[in-house]
């Protein structure tokens, strides 16, 4: 059982209602706080999960699960906390929300779950949003958005094109190039 990496994913998870509340309750502090934390717990997850050889099909779930649930409360606690930015944003913000629903909607379509391939696209496209949400949510500019809705088109995209070629649901596959590797060797 992957206990510290599943545990850190739980957290995150858990702090989704938090984050809401705070944010709603126009606490930009302490939400900015518990943000950095969640964000944190996001990184190393899955820096132990491969330090302690404890990844698992279970805990790759968890962790896009938590993704999916944060990244669903953000737009709310950006419209509590920061709605100019939201709205000076809203082009870039849409663009990647549907890229984002898109490659989610692909793999539910496909294999009746989240892909979970934590692919570095996507990790840099996470990266980028969360250093964006940080900067936002910490009376920064909302630029750094536009450069993060970017990466998440693109890494989103490759996705859908890895989820449409993949004859079956894979777990944590890196790269379009490791995704048709495996085709190579299910055919």
């Amino acid at each position: 059982m992957a206990a510290l990496p599943n545990l850190l994913s739980a957290l995150r998870l858990l702090c989704v209602p938090v984050l809401l509340t705070l944010a709603g309750f126009g606490f930009g502090r302490i939400f900015l706080a518990l943000l950095i934390a969640s964000l944190l717990t996001d990184a190393l997850d899955g820096f132990f999960a491969r330090k302690l050889k404890q990844c698992s099909e279970f805990g790759a779930k968890l962790d896009s699960w938590a993704d999916l649930l944060t990244t669903l409360a953000l737009p709310f606690c950006a419209w509590w906390l920061r709605p100019e930015v939201l709205r000076e944003e809203s082009a870039f913000l849409i663009v990647g929300l549907v890229f984002y629903f898109a490659a989610i909607a692909a793999g539910f379509v496909k294999f009746r779950r989240l892909t979970s391939y934590h692919t570095l696209g996507a990790k840099a496209a996470a990266s980028s949003v969360a250093i964006s949400a940080v900067v936002v949510f910490a009376g920064g500019p909302g630029w750094p958005l536009r450069v993060a809705m970017i990466l998440t088109l693109l890494a989103c995209t490759e996705e859908i094109i890895m989820t449409v070629m993949l004859k079956e649901w894979r777990a944590n596959v890196p790269t379009l190039w490791h995704a048709l590797k495996l085709r190579k060797t299910i055919i």
